[in-house]
């Protein structure tokens, strides 16, 4: 199975009963389900969840027809792929569901004398507290879930500007990688000539 090729532990059920066994004897992150399952209904078995469980449930079914989707998220549904589906999307959506989940555990970053706390959103250089504006942390702490691969401008415009649906220009990643640069006084974000940045140094976590 491709989800288990990417790293993830996979649990398989063919039916609801077995489905909801498996939910509550396992710790679960993620439900892929269909609507149309054996021994019951996967609206049903979200439903079932829902009274429970705040998990993700992403719903991968040939029933495309608009109340459908809508009776998908109106049960507690998180998502909704129609078949026939592309796996690289759905693969791309464990991945950024995933990454959030390991974020969300995680309470700081480490990189050198570089420290940063999520849940304080504040950032230390050396034991000195930094005053960073807020897209220069959102850019920061994106590069710190992210350390030794290459983002175009961009994926990172997408990541850290489109949240907040700004607009942005040629200049705007530059200018505030050179900003943060500056303040960080750190050469961990380098520019690889025709690709894009990439921090340089390992990431710890706490």
């Amino acid at each position: 199975m491709r989800l288990e090729k990417e790293g993830y532990h996979v649990l398989s059920a063919f039916g609801a009963f077995r489905a909801e066994e498996l939910f509550e004897n396992n710790e679960i992150h993620l439900i892929i389900s269909d609507i149309n399952l054996k021994e019951g209904s996967g609206l049903d078995f979200c439903r079932k969840v829902r009274e429970r469980s705040k998990v993700y449930i992403l719903f991968l079914t040939a029933l495309d027809q608009e109340i459908d989707i809508v009776t998908g998220y109106d049960v507690g549904a998180d998502d909704y792929i129609t078949k026939p589906f592309s796996l690289m999307v759905l693969v791309s959506k464990v991945h950024a569901f995933m990454k959030r989940v390991e974020t969300a555990k995680t309470s700081a970053f480490i990189c050198g004398d570089i420290r940063v706390s999520l849940q304080e959103m504040k950032v230390w250089k050396s034991g000195e507290l930094l005053s960073l504006s807020k897209k220069e942390l959102q850019l920061l702490i994106f590069f710190l879930e992210n350390p030794q691969q290459i983002f175009s401008k961009e994926q990172i415009a997408e990541a850290v500007w489109d949240i907040d649906g700004q607009f942005v220009d040629d200049n705007t990643i530059p200018v505030n990688i050179s900003r943060l640069k500056s303040r960080l006084e750190c050469d961990a974000i380098q520019n690889v000539r025709g690709m894009g940045y990439i921090w340089t140094k390992d990431v710890t976590k706490e």
